[in-house]
C-alpha cells in the first residue's frame, strides 16, 4: 500500500469482494511477539510464508510461556485476486479455555472442527457450507496490506465458531497515519481498525449484553513493500486484549576480552 493523504481524494466504499493483488507475495521469516494486557510477553511466534508458483502458503505458530499453542496454516492462490484454498487453525493449552482444531476447505465448503468436549472427551464435527470466493480467514493482514489508499471502508467474510461455524463480515475502515520509530530513525504506520458485523438477532442482541466483540486494531508500513507491524484485539471468542508485533532477534553479550 503506498502512503496515503487521507481526504485527498472523495471516499470510495469497497463493497466484499476478491482483493486484487497489487504486490506478489514471496518467501519470508518473520519474528512475532504476543504482549498482555499488563505489557508482559506472554508467547514467541514464527511466520514462515512460502511461495510456490501462484499457491502461497503462509503458517504462523505461537508458543505461549505455559506450553500453549496457537498453530495456523493458510494456503491461498495470487492470480490476479487473492483466493482462499484452505485454512486450519489450532489452539490448545491452559492458555485457552475451549481449545480447538478448525479445519476450512474453502473450495469444497467442507468444515471440520475438532474440539473436547464437557466430558473431556474429543468430538469431531463436520458441516458443508456454501463459502464466498472473497473469503478471508488467515488472511486480514494480507487483505489490509492491499487495501488502497482512499478507500473508506473495506468488507470482507470471515467464518467464526458461535459455536457452529457460521458468516461474519469484517469492516475495515482506515484510522489515519501514526508516528513509530525505528532504531531512532522516526517512520508513519497506517492504523486500521476491524469490527466485527456478527449480523442477524444475535448481533443486534450482543451490543444490549455486551457481548459484542472488540474492535481489532492494525498497523502496516505502506510504501513499495507493506508491511505488518501490529494487531491489537482478542485471539479467541471473548478473550483478553492481545498485542502481536513484530520481534527482532536478541543476541547474548559478546564475551569480555580475555575471557
Amino acid at each position: 500500500m503506498l502512503p496515503c493523504a487521507w481526504g485527498a481524494s472523495a471516499p470510495v466504499k469497497n463493497s466484499a469482494q476478491l482483493i486484487p493483488v497489487r504486490f506478489v507475495q514471496g518467501t519470508v521469516h518473520g519474528f512475532l511477539q504476543m504482549r498482555s494486557e499488563d505489557g508482559h510477553i506472554v508467547a514467541s511466534g514464527d511466520s514462515v510464508q512460502v511461495a510456490h508458483g501462484s499457491q502461497v502458503t503462509v503458517r504462523t505458530t505461537f508458543t505461549f510461556k505455559d506450553g500453549s499453542i496457537d498453530d495456523e496454516t493458510t494456503v491461498f492462490l495470487q492470480r490476479g485476486t487473492f483466493r482462499l484454498v484452505s485454512d486450519r487453525h489450532l489452539q490448545k493449552g491452559p492458555f485457552f479455555p475451549h481449545p480447538m482444531d478448525v479445519l476450512i476447505d474453502a473450495r469444497s465448503g467442507q468444515v471440520t472442527v475438532h474440539s473436547t468436549g464437557k466430558d473431556g472427551k474429543e468430538e469431531v464435527k463436520t458441516d458443508h457450507l456454501t463459502l464466498p470466493a472473497d473469503l478471508a480467514n488467515g488472511m486480514v493482514p494480507l487483505v489490509i496490506e492491499h487495501i488502497r489508499s482512499g478507500v473508506a471502508e473495506t468488507t470482507v467474510p470471515m467464518l467464526v465458531l458461535t459455536p457452529k461455524p457460521r458468516l461474519v463480515k469484517l469492516i475495515i475502515s482506515p484510522r489515519g497515519e501514526e508516528s513509530f520509530d525505528v532504531v531512532g530513525s522516526p517512520r508513519k504506520a497506517l492504523h486500521y481498525e476491524i469490527k466485527i458485523n456478527i449480523g442477524g438477532i444475535e448481533g443486534m442482541v450482543a451490543p444490549i449484553v455486551g457481548k459484542a466483540p472488540p474492535n481489532i486494531q492494525l498497523w502496516i508500513i505502506g510504501g513499495l513493500a507493506p508491511t505488518f507491524l501490529r494487531e491489537e484485539g482478542p485471539i479467541y471468542a471473548e478473550g483478553p486484549i492481545m498485542t502481536i508485533e513484530l520481534a527482532s532477534p536478541v543476541w547474548p553479550d559478546a564475551a569480555k576480552p580475555g575471557s
